[in-house]
């Protein structure tokens, strides 16, 4: 609001160069000539690296979402347009625009590989290990009295942040300092320490503020790697910002897959059997997490299950996580499905939902950690007026418009990793956490800054949360819907323990009335720690710190998940139940989305506020993957052709109803701070509730996002 806050694009160092990409203009092939003469020649150009005189790099290391991209400039190969093949440093960002404009490349080009069913194409085969059976699938089906098949397919989307990717890089003798725009610094500063062949220690990397990233920012991309082997090859500053096109090419995408969902079921709507399977496109170098049919295996109680995932290479950018990775895409086609079959059982799409509920996880057999799905279900279908709907396609009309109901259920997987955090609280009474996390604009800063006040029993305008730094204690990654959890849980523990640390001095301290008390028998509001339920018996942080000549007490604190088998529950994400109305012009086939109630489990809500924003965020990416956004690939030349916000549709406010949001649930067992993750629930099952939607409003089934004028037209 006040423009106070640094993005890594804001940041400059006293004599930085300027850094512009160079990019193929063919999909597939190698080069066999790159004349930089004139690029080198041209006004205020520094240097100019090709794969010729670039620096050999190794891979960085494997993170917990893959392997890191392969480094740049490495060979003569091309294996995607817009591939980066020359890097032009110069003395001003105009400069290095225009000399990357001179550098003159022949190619010799084969046929590239852009359809997923091309049978010459590799295939990955059960990525990540997670294709599930159980039962007899085959079986099942051919025996089931009501049987479904269907086909269903998603375009690539691209993350497209209003802030562009942004890397500053500089060197102190063997000292790299990087800021860049990371949703995991401490990632990026292991894989940057192995690609240059340096310690972690001598790596350090700045995001304050990241602006927004939706998954861009949760790998080292190539033109983070080429800026700093810029810089230390000049031992100068090199600063790279990219272009709304390079957006498209060069920091990943959702990647474009089909999915084929078999269901099987009794006339009174039992599930019997469940085949869920996949294809989705894969970079020829490059790895990607993105397991399409894998959360099946877990959404209904269904006694035969066989979900399967494949991956094919082909000559495409990389693609990356997207803001509910494959969830976004598998959920789509299951509940899809599921209104397929409701409408061939005759029956509410709602109640098959809970003729169908897993009251325990699917898989494992356990409780769940928590789950208040049918409260979203109940909660939904009350604030949505779900009870209103004719149930037949086509009945319910206002004017020209015809009127849709539709809805989906939704889930998003438990996850978090390893993390730390530092709480320290100075002799003025107020406090510093730290750890190095992110802020994607997701309100971690507030968040967090909430918690410590309430865990020290500090008024918050006395403490301050700090992060964005990887020099401060390890965290996770901002995505996944994980980090709240983990740093929060570690947040919990630094606490904790620095309170135990008082303890201990005062219980010692015969000059403290605090004098032989255990942690049992204290709890610590307004900064001062006293007797349980006796505010009068006890002292302040700054009288315990001053009276013993400290100025300062810090403790470190660890999360790490829990063991399903260790706690004995099945870990719970978030869950949820997405209501939409519809209205589709009956001569003009215009979509327009009238309503959308979310209702959301995701377990304790730090901040209302601000786990709102997410959930309205979400929705309106949902929105977009819905009806607007779809990444145009030419073929065969295998350029984007929609490569800007000119042509790339997003939503805007006009296409965004008002939103129903309510939060429903208990805190989750399996955290000591009760919370689940809500970034990625409030954009999963959008597209599902609009496309049942439109069927109810039209009766003509969309299999293929996103749903635009003509599919209506049909």
């Amino acid at each position: 609001m006040t423009g106070t806050a640094k993005y890594p694009s804001d940041f400059n160092l006293q004599g930085q160069a300027y850094g512009a990409l160079v990019q193929s203009t063919v999909p597939a092939g190698r080069i066999t000539s790159i004349d930089t003469t004139a690029a080198e020649t041209a006004a205020g150009v520094i240097t100019v690296m090709t794969h010729l005189n670039a620096p050999r790099l190794d891979r960085g290391a494997m993170t917990l979402l893959g392997a890191s991209p392969p480094p740049p400039l490495q060979d003569d190969r091309i294996l995607h347009y817009g591939q980066n093949i020359a890097f032009v440093v110069a003395e001003t960002q105009e400069q290095a625009t225009a000399a990357a404009r001179l550098v003159v490349t022949q190619y010799e080009t084969k046929e590239p590989l852009l359809d997923l069913m091309d049978p010459t194409a590799q295939t990955v085969e059960n990525p990540w290990g997670l294709d599930h059976t159980r039962g007899d699938t085959a079986l099942a089906v051919s025996t089931a009295a009501v049987k479904i098949e269907a086909t269903y397919t998603t375009p690539d989307n691209t993350n497209n942040p209003l802030g562009l990717a942004a890397t500053l890089a500089h060197w102190t003798g063997n000292q790299l300092t990087v800021h860049d725009t990371t949703q995991w610094p401490s990632m990026a500063r292991t894989n940057l320490a192995g690609i240059f062949k340096i310690p972690e220690t001598s790596v350090r990397i700045l995001v304050p503020f990241v602006g927004g990233a939706f998954g861009i920012g949760l790998r080292v991309w190539p033109h983070v790697i080429l800026t700093a082997a810029a810089a230390r090859e000049l031992q100068r500053p090199v600063k790279t910002v990219l272009t709304r096109p390079q957006m498209f090419t060069s920091v990943g995408h959702r990647p474009y897959g089909t999915q084929w969902v078999t269901l099987g079921a009794t006339l009174s709507g039992e599930l019997v059997a469940i085949n869920h399977s996949s294809r989705s496109s894969l970079a020829l170098q490059d790895d990607d997490y993105e397991p399409l049919a894998a959360g099946t295996a877990f959404a209904y109680t269904c006694p035969n299950v066989t979900t399967q995932d494949v991956q094919v290479r082909l000559n495409l950018p990389s693609p990356c996580s997207m803001r509910a990775p494959a969830e976004a895409q598998g959920n789509f086609a299951l509940e899809s499905a599921m209104d397929e079959l409701a409408y061939a059982l005759d029956m509410d799409p709602v109640d098959l939902r809970l003729k169908n509920y897993a009251d325990t996880h699917p898989v494992s057999g356990l409780p769940w950690s928590s789950k208040a799905l049918r409260e979203c279900y109940a909660v939904g279908a009350e604030r949505f007026g779900w009870a209103s709907r004719d149930p037949r396609p086509r009945s319910m009309r206002d004017g020209d418009w015809l009127v849709g109901y539709g809805m989906a259920s939704v889930s998003y997987p438990w996850y978090a990793i390893d993390c730390r955090a530092q709480a320290t609280v100075m002799r003025d009474g107020s406090a510093l956490v730290r750890s190095a996390a992110t802020d994607i604009g997701t309100g971690t800063y507030t968040v967090m800054a909430q918690l410590s006040a309430q865990c020290l029993g500090l008024p918050l305008d006395r403490v301050r949360f700090d992060l964005g730094d990887s020099d401060m204690p390890a965290a996770p990654q901002a995505g996944g819907s994980g980090l709240t959890t983990a740093l929060g849980n570690a947040i919990h523990d630094a606490c904790r323990e620095l309170i135990k640390i008082f303890v201990e001095i005062v219980k010692k301290d015969e000059e403290s009335p605090l004098y032989g008390v255990s942690v049992a028998d204290i709890e610590v509001t307004d900064g001062r720690i006293h007797l349980v339920g006796n505010q009068e018996i006890g002292e302040s942080y700054t009288e315990i710190l001053t009276r013993c000549g400290y100025g300062e007490l810090s403790a470190n604190g660890y999360s790490t998940p829990s063991n399903p088998n260790d706690i004995g529950m099945a870990l719970s994400g978030a869950f949820g139940a997405k209501f939409v109305e519809v209205r589709v012009d009956a001569d003009l086939g215009l979509l327009r989305i009238a309503r959308l109630v979310s209702v959301i489990d995701g377990g304790r809500i730090l901040n209302e506020k601000t786990g709102r924003s997410q959930i309205v965020g979400g929705t309106v990416g949902g929105i977009g993957m819905s009806i607007f956004e779809e990444t145009v690939t030419d073929k065969p030349s295998g350029r984007i052709a929609n490569g800007t916000f000119g042509d790339y549709l997003i939503p805007v406010s006009a296409d965004i109803p008002d939103l129903d949001i309510t939060f429903v649930g208990e805190p989750d067992r399996a955290s000591a701070i009760g919370t689940k993750g809500i970034g990625e629930v409030g954009l999963v099952g959008i597209s599902a509730a609009v496309a049942n939607a439109v069927f109810h409003a039209t009766g003509t089934r969309v299999r293929s996002l996103p749903i635009t004028l003509d599919s209506l037209l049909k």
